[in-house]
Order: structure tokens, then C-alpha cells, then sequence
């Protein structure tokens, strides 16, 4: 019906109404075309008129609206638009080269997951695991380099403080503290052997070590010294040099190793300090010595200084810290290296008994140091003695002499039969026999005064 109409009234539309029109399978020109056939003839002529002219006035005030509203927009489309014409070729273009770059791409990405892969070996990774590790354990490098500082530091400290007092227990936390820490490098020297870092602080370790063996050296040649600070030094030095300290296997052998003659080598060290203390009373002794055998002296006796006065304080000052010192410094090894001592005295025992080897061990350091001790004194009394021409002095001096040779017996180093070698030829060979002699009683009476306390 529509259709129908709409060809009826398309002849009667205008040129330039027929160009807008619509055509009539559209939507709205079916509606209005179905909506006229409904009215009535007088409403075609009457109404309808006013009701076009009244929706395209309504139709005019919208459009007037919305282009004072919107037009803005609309020019800014209609810009947009407009440029259409040269972006969708640019779009166009750079999609084709896209297309043309993603195999490239591809390519790439798969070359560099091929090179960077983990389970590969790769120097730049390598690199940077490396640099990635460092930087992970940064504080542990520091704490390893800061090893030998600390070494050092508990090293000096000890040095400085068993110098002023060898009981000290700073020095000997100090030292224990450093035997720890140098054990830890030796561990980690262990652990990490091809580590250039770990054998730079393993040398500064080792240098450090070498002053510490130093200072503890030092400290056995200190006066004064303890058997329990002795003791300790001496088990410091098994530590830091085990070298020093290899036992031998055989009855009679050197079981303290080197360490018992380094012992006693800086304990003679002090003995002869402290006897060279005594220069000054030894430069009188000198010059009472050199005065007395001038040839105006034999001449002249009355010109020789009185009774060897000088010589005397000397000799008496002389053999006091003798006997004191070789009596600590025997009796000191023994306790440190008892091994030894009772070796020795097997040795001894021994003896004939076994094969006549040439190359049997080395004995003990401590059986031929009393001997030497003894020389010692020998070769200050030969000296010393003759020039003390009174004869109650004299035997005050030997008395003296047997009191250290019977201190030294305790420890198995009598001396006093030695004595002997002490006169000279035309001398009363039977000074000596008195003095002992005397000696005995005395040592008599003092024995059976104790067993009377004790009864």
C-alpha cells in the first residue's frame, strides 16, 4: 500500500524534494506513508500541513541546538575525517613494515635465548654471576680481609701486654684469640685453595704467625717467668710451629723436640742477663783482681786491697741468683717436658744394654745443660775465688756453692764432687774435704731438727 502510494505522489514532489527523498522500502518513509493512509481527506488538507510545518520548525530549533552545542566536536570530526585520507595509508604502510620486521625479530630473540642460556657456558654470564655473587657476599669479603687486621691487632696486643706482665689474662685471651683466628684461615685456606684472596690473607696470616712466635720467644726470655705462663708458651709454640715439636720414638730420645733446647737457650738467655747485671760489682771485682797481681803488690803485700772484700759481695751475689735461676730453669723443664726427663733417665739406666749404634738419637737438651750451667760456674770461681785470701770467707762461699750443687741434686745434678777442680797445685787440697764436710753436719743436724717438728 506504501509502495503504491509513493508512486502516486513521487510525480507531484519537486526536483530538489525528489533528490532528498528517501526511498520507500525505508523505514521511515514506510511509517509516514502507512500513517497517511489512515487519515481521513480533510486531515491531508486541514492538519497535516500544520503538522509537517510544525515538526520541521521542531526539527530546525534541534538542529540550531545541537550545532551551538556541539559544534565544536562536529569541526573537530569533520578535521579528523579529513585526515583520514593520509593516515590510513601511513597505518597501512608501517603494518606492512611490521610484518616484514616480526621474522627478523623472531630470529633475534631466538638467536640471543640461544647465546644467554643458562645451561650454556657464556663469558658475559660468567661475568655477571660473578660481579651478582661478589655483590651477595660483600660483607663476607670484608669480614675475610678484615682476618689479618684482626691477627695482627690480638698479636700486638699480647706482645705488649705479656712485655709488662706475664701472668696477664688479656695476653692470654689475646693469644688464644689469635691461634683461632689463624686457625679459621688455615681452614679457609682448605676449603678454597685456588682462591687468590683467601692465600693473600693465608700469607698475612703466616707473617703474622712469625711475630707471634716472636714475641712468644721473647717472652721465654722474660724475667720472672712462671711455670704456668712458661707452660702456656710453650703450648702456643706446639701450635703455631709443630715443626719445633717431633717427638722421637725411642727410649732416650729427644721427646721435647726442639722445643725443650729453645726453652732452655732462652732461659740461659736470662740466667746470663741477670749474671750481667752484676757489672758493676764484676768491675770491682776486676780491678781488686788486677790490683792484687800487679808486681808492686807482690812486692809489697801490705799494698793489696784487704781480704778480696769486692770479690767476695760478687761471688756471693753471683752464685745466690745461680742457684735460684738453674734450680727454676731445671726444674721448670721438667714439669713442661716430663717425657724428656724420664726418657733421660731410661736412657741412662739403658745404657751397655742395647746395640752399639753410632747413630743412635740425640739425647735429651736437658742432659748436657747442668753440665754446662757447672762450667759456667767453674769458670767464674776458677777466676774469682783466689783472689779471696781469708779463709772463713772462703769457706762461706764454697758452703754457698754446696747449697747450689745440693738444690741442683734434687733434680739429679750434684755438683759438689766437682769442687775438686777448684784448687789449683800447691793449695791445701783438704779445704774442699773440710767444707763438705761441715756442710754434711749442718745438713745432718737440719734434717733430724725437721724429723722432730714432724714426730
Amino acid at each position: 500500500m506504501s509502495d503504491s502510494l509513493y508512486e502516486l505522489l513521487a510525480p507531484h514532489l519537486g526536483q530538489t524534494s525528489s533528490a532528498s527523498l528517501r526511498a520507500p522500502s525505508d523505514p521511515i518513509t514506510s511509517t509516514y506513508l502507512a500513517r497517511l493512509t489512515t487519515l481521513p481527506l480533510s486531515s491531508l488538507s486541514d492538519t497535516e500541513p500544520q503538522s509537517l510545518a510544525q515538526t520541521s520548525h521542531s526539527l530546525l530549533l534541534s538542529l540550531q541546538a545541537l550545532s551551538s552545542r556541539s559544534h565544536k566536536a562536529v569541526i573537530a570530526s569533520s578535521d579528523h575525517l579529513s585526515s583520514l585520507q593520509t593516515t590510513l595509508p601511513a597505518i597501512a604502510e608501517s603494518t606492512t613494515k611490521l610484518q616484514d620486521a616480526i621474522p627478523k625479530l623472531d630470529e633475534e630473540a631466538l638467536r640471543f635465548a640461544t647465546t644467554y642460556n643458562k645451561n650454556t657456558e657464556n663469558a658475559i654470564l660468567d661475568r655477571r654471576r660473578k660481579a651478582l655473587l661478589l655483590s651477595r657476599n660483600s660483607d663476607r669479603l670484608g669480614d675475610v680481609l678484615e682476618l689479618p687486621t684482626l691477627l695482627s691487632s690480638a698479636i700486638s696486643t699480647s706482645g705488649a701486654t705479656s712485655s709488662t706482665n706475664n701472668t696477664s689474662s688479656s695476653a692470654t685471651i689475646n693469644y688464644a684469640s689469635a691461634l683461632d683466628l689463624n686457625a679459621h684461615i688455615r681452614r679457609l685456606h682448605g676449603l678454597y685453595p685456588e682462591s687468590r684472596l683467601v692465600s693473600s690473607v693465608t700469607v698475612q696470616a703466616e707473617e703474622e704467625m712469625q711475630a707471634m712466635t716472636t714475641n712468644l720467644i721473647s717472652s721465654l726470655k722474660a724475667q720472672g717467668l712462671k711455670l704456668a705462663a712458661a707452660m702456656r708458651t710453650i703450648s702456643w709454640l706446639r701450635r703455631i710451629a709443630p715443626e719445633l715439636d717431633t717427638p722421637g720414638s725411642e727410649v732416650g730420645s729427644s721427646h721435647e723436640g726442639s722445643l725443650g733446647g729453645l726453652f732452655l737457650v732462652c732461659r740461659l738467655a736470662n740466667l746470663m742477663a741477670m749474671l750481667g747485671a752484676l757489672e758493676p760489682l764484676r768491675e770491682l771485682a776486676d780491678q781488686e783482681l788486677s790490683n792484687n797481681a800487679s808486681p808492686a803488690t807482690k812486692k809489697d803485700p801490705s799494698t793489696a786491697w784487704s781480704g778480696g772484700q769486692q770479690t767476695e759481695r760478687y761471688l756471693k751475689r753471683y752464685i745466690e741468683i745461680f742457684r735460684e735461676q738453674s734450680f727454676a730453669i731445671i726444674s721448670m723443664f721438667r714439669s713442661i717436658f716430663p717425657a724428656a726427663a724420664e726418657g733421660e733417665v731410661e736412657g741412662v739406666a739403658g745404657k751397655g744394654k742395647g746395640d752399639s749404634d753410632m747413630l743412635q738419637p740425640l739425647p735429651s737438651s736437658l742432659s748436657t745443660f747442668p753440665l754446662h750451667l757447672v762450667g759456667v760456674l767453674l769458670d767464674t770461681l776458677k777466676k774469682y775465688l783466689p783472689n779471696v785470701q781469708d779463709r772463713a770467707t772462703r769457706d762461706s762461699l764454697l758452703t754457698q756453692v754446696l747449697y747450689c750443687a745440693a738444690s741442683l741434686g734434687r733434680l739429679g745434678g750434684d755438683f759438689s764432687m766437682i769442687l775438686t777442680f777448684l784448687e789449683e797445685e800447691g793449695e791445701d787440697t783438704e779445704e774442699w774435704v773440710d767444707v763438705i764436710r761441715k756442710h754434711r753436719v749442718l745438713a745432718g743436724k737440719l734434717e733430724s731438727m725437721v724429723g722432730a717438728r714432724e714426730s
